[in-house]
Parts: structure tokens; sequence; C-alpha cells
């Protein structure tokens, strides 16, 4: 790809947008590694474009976000510590192929130890040719329920006992993003309140709890469900559990929620009921593990074996699922497919505007929207929707091989440079 001046004014022709759950026909422009308004450069700069790409009637929509990513291509963030660099570098580059300019590298439920010694290396980068940026690390755990522990090592789950434990446990939490915590738990609300006071955000999840436990956690702060409807009290009239709070009256704000579409966690019928009830909450989340991007054998997620065959990620000796083997596109594709009266624009929003949303970045990411960074993805939508070329900072950092060439067009323009 060729090296553009950040002042350089890019302008993709032959392309259709994803603004505001629609699909529309229009010009698309970059420049400075934001997105453009292009009225004001007609208007007030009087400038053109200096180059113009040809998409070939490609889709362009917001780069995908994955708020819940345990590790990929053989590699985990929770056990592979003395080779976290590695596994970051090699992850992060990975991650370009399946559409995702950011992520949450995640940890679970691990030793002490592990907390102090990873979480001061996970730091926040803006991502770009070396990788998909990292927005901050999701703690998913060590106080959460042992009821609902999941694949988590049981022997390292914690109870929470107020602010001074969190600090403990975790050491330095400036790279933290998002916390999991069971709000069930004595001093749950306690530490809840804390963090969403550190600018932290909150999710409930692996919980034993009733739906007035989460109420009461949303109220003091949280504000997301981690991949709902797997490790929580199943759905009941009586009492709906967390999965109430999608409809719930008694919240101060209303919640997001993570689904896991890989076709494997969460039936097509039940992804169908969460997205009809309240699909602006509906985030997807890939909760990949090392396995993603290989083919079957034995891998790690935090300290525990795993062994993965077809498409099935479960814990040696048990029927457990261990996280997923997708990757983001294939969780967009399936949940296009599978949420049946839902268009394309829906699952590129459940992947892309719903988790900036989470983590409080709408205004920068997430969207087509004029002055967000031009953080965006170059798809085709005839058949299954397929990455074709993956941008940060309006920077071509992958391309796909069956992808068209990005030819930039030097535009020559008259006397006076590029003004009208």
């Amino acid at each position: 790809m060729p090296s553009i001046a950040p002042s350089k004014i890019i302008q993709f022709k032959n392309c259709r947008l994803v603004r505001d759950g629609a699909i529309v026909r229009d010009d698309f422009w970059v420049r400075g590694g934001r997105i453009l308004n292009p009225e004001p450069l007609f208007f007030e700069e009087r400038v053109r474009a200096d180059l113009t790409v040809d998409c070939h009637d490609a889709l362009i929509c917001p780069g995908f976000i994955d708020i819940q990513i345990n590790g990929g291509f053989g590699y985990d963030f929770s056990s592979d510590v003395g080779k976290l660099e590695e596994a970051m570098a090699v992850v992060s580059k990975g991650l370009l192929s399946t559409g995702v300019t950011s992520f949450c590298p995640t940890l679970v439920t691990s030793p002490s130890a592990v907390y102090h010694e990873v979480l001061p290396k996970l730091k926040r980068t803006p991502g770009g040719k070396e990788g998909a940026g990292i927005l901050g690390v999701h703690l998913e755990g060590p106080f959460i329920s042992p009821e609902k522990k999941g694949a988590h090592p049981v022997q390292y789950i914690q109870k929470v006992e107020g602010v001074e434990k969190l600090h403990n446990t975790y050491g330095n939490l400036n790279n933290a993003a998002l916390v999991t915590i069971a709000p069930e738990l004595p001093g749950a609300l306690e530490a809840i309140r804390h963090l969403a006071s550190l600018g932290i955000k909150v999710s409930v999840g692996h919980s034993n709890g009733n739906l007035e436990d989460g109420e009461a956690a949303v109220n003091h702060g949280a504000s997301f469900i981690t991949h709902l409807f797997n490790a929580m009290l199943p759905f009941h009239h009586r009492d709906p559990g967390l999965v109430g709070l999608l409809t719930s009256q008694r919240i101060n704000r209303p919640v997001h929620y993570g689904i896991i579409a890989d076709g494997i966690h969460t039936h097509p019928a039940a992804l169908r009921i969460a997205h009809r009830t309240h699909p602006k909450g509906l985030v997807l989340v890939s909760d990949a593990m090392a396995a993603m991007g290989l083919g079957d054998g034995n891998h790690l997620i935090g300290q525990m074996q795993v062994k993965v065959e077809g498409k099935r990620a479960q814990l040696v000796g048990t029927n457990t699922l261990a996280g997923s083997i997708a990757t983001m596109d294939d969780c967009v594709r399936h949940f296009i497919k599978a949420a049946g009266r839902c268009c394309c624009s829906w699952g590129i929003r459940a992947a892309s505007l719903h988790p900036a949303e989470v983590m409080g970045l709408s205004h920068l990411k997430g969207t087509l929207d004029y002055g967000s960074d031009a953080d965006f993805l170059l798809v085709s939508d005839r058949g299954p929707l397929q990455v074709l070329n993956t941008f940060i900072a309006g920077e071509c950092v992958y391309s796909a091989p069956e992808a068209p060439p990005l030819n930039y067009i030097q535009q020559k323009h008259h006397k006076g440079g590029a003004a009208l």
C-alpha cells in the first residue's frame, strides 16, 4: 500500500455506506485519519480530493470492535504470561483479517500474580499496520459465582469483600477498561460503584443472581451483561434473572448485553428473542480463545485445559464450553442469518456501534459519522458478508487475497493546486 501524507484528501467512490442503520449510496471522504464531511471542503476550504479510490461497489462500514476475546492464533492472554508481547503482536495482527480494528484483551479468572504481571503490560494502543488497537483490558473474574463459573478455575475465584480487595487482587487498574462481576456477591455493589467512579465499565455475569441483584448493580453503575444466557440463571417467568434487565423499568439506564453468535453458545431462537426485545443493546462478542484461527487440538484458556473438536471448545473431560473459536466476522455472518428479519446493517451495528457505546467511545468509533476515527472496512455483501479491506486511521492495513486492488488515483488539479 502507498504511504499517504496525513494532509491528503482521499475520496472513495463507487461504494455504499452503512449509516444510521441503513445502507446508502454515497462517496466516502478521509483526511488525517478522520472521516471527513465533504460539504465544507467544497464551500469553505474550496478544495477537492487529492486521491480517489474505486471501491467496485463494495460496502463501507465501521471497523468491528471485540470487547471480549481471550486470545487466538495459538495464544492465550491469561496463561502465556511469558510470551505476552508475542501473543499481543500475533493476535492484534491476525484480527485485522477478521475486520476487527479495536479490541479488549480479556483475562479470565486467574491467580492474583497473573493480574499484577499482565495488567501493566496490556496498554492502550491506537492500532495500525501492526494490528488492531487495544481499548483496555476486560477482567472477566475472579469475582464471580462458583456455581456459574463456566470455564473459570474454581480455586482462583474470590469474594469481593470491598474496594481494598479489588486493588489487592488486580494491582494497578490503569489499563482496565471493563470488569465482569457477579452482582449478588457480598460487597459487589460497593465494588461496582468504585470501579464506575474510576471510569471503568462494569458488567454483570457469571452470576447466580436474580433480576433484583442485576437491577441494583445497574443502579450502582453497571451497564453491560457478559454473554447473555451463558453462565447465569436461566430465564424464568417468575424471576427472569439477569435476562430481565433487557426490559426492566427499575434501572436508571438501558443496558447493553453481549451475545456469542457462534452457533453453539446461543440457539438462534434465543438470539432472536434477545434482539427483538432490545435490539439497540445487542453487542456481538467472539469470546474467542487460543484455538481461533487454528484447527482441532488441545489449548489453554487461563489455567484450564481445553479440547477443540469441530467448532466446539470444551474443558477437557467435561461438556463445559470454554470460549469459542469464532472470529468476529463469523459472528456477524451468523447473526445476520440467524436473526431472521435482521438486515446486514444491524449485524454490523452490533459489532461496531454498540460495543463502542459500551466503552463510551461512540463519538470516535463504531460509526461513519463525520469527525470519527477512520477505522473502517470494505466488505462484500453479495452473499455471505466478507471482509475485503481493513483500514485504521484511514490507512489500509489488510487486504484479502480476493479483494480488488486498491488503486489510489492522483487527481490533477488546475492552477492553484487542489483549489476549485
